[in-house]
This record gives structure tokens, C-alpha cells and sequence, in this order.
């Protein structure tokens, strides 16, 4: 992971983390069901822009190193790599 990246998303895990720890108190403290699911829904939310974040450095970093540099193996694992991830992820 580059480094300017790394410091956003260990934040926004700890902020997301903060979140689900929220929400546990709030099913301890018996909340409102609606209450409960509109915080996981952000949570969903969050973590979805973290991936986006991830995937985008990744893609940037590692898969554009691969795709311009002279080693054909390392093109095409990475190429085999973004399509089994992008498979598991439509799933």
C-alpha cells in the first residue's frame, strides 16, 4: 500500500470500528431495530469507500507496476488476480 494511502484508511477502520462497538451498545441497550439498521447501513457504507480505496492504490500501485514493467508472469498473475477478486465481489 502506498504510504499517503495507509494513514486514510488505518483512520477510517478505527473510525469504523468505533461504530461497530456503537452499535453492540446499542442491541445491549435494546434500541429500536430501525435505529440498529440504519448503523450497520453506514457501517456497510464505510467499509464499501474503504475498499474503493484499497482497490483504487492497489490498481494504482501494484497493478499499474505490473502492467508497465517487463515481466509478463507478473502481468498476468496480477490480471488473474483482479478478475478473481472482482468475481468474488459480485457474488
Amino acid at each position: 500500500m502506498q504510504t499517503e494511502t495507509k494513514p486514510k484508511v488505518l483512520n477510517r477502520l478505527n473510525r469504523i470500528e468505533g461504530q461497530v462497538r456503537g452499535i453492540a451498545r446499542m442491541v445491549e441497550e435494546d434500541r429500536y431495530c430501525v435505529e440498529v439498521l440504519t448503523q450497520l447501513q453506514a457501517v456497510r457504507a464505510a467499509l464499501l469507500r474503504v475498499e474503493s480505496e484499497v482497490l483504487r492504490d492497489h490498481l494504482d500501485h501494484c497493478v499499474m507496476g505490473a502492467m508497465t514493467g517487463d515481466d509478463l508472469s507478473d502481468r498476468k498473475a496480477k490480471a488473474t488476480e483482479l478478475i478473481d477478486l472482482l468475481g468474488r465481489a459480485s457474488r
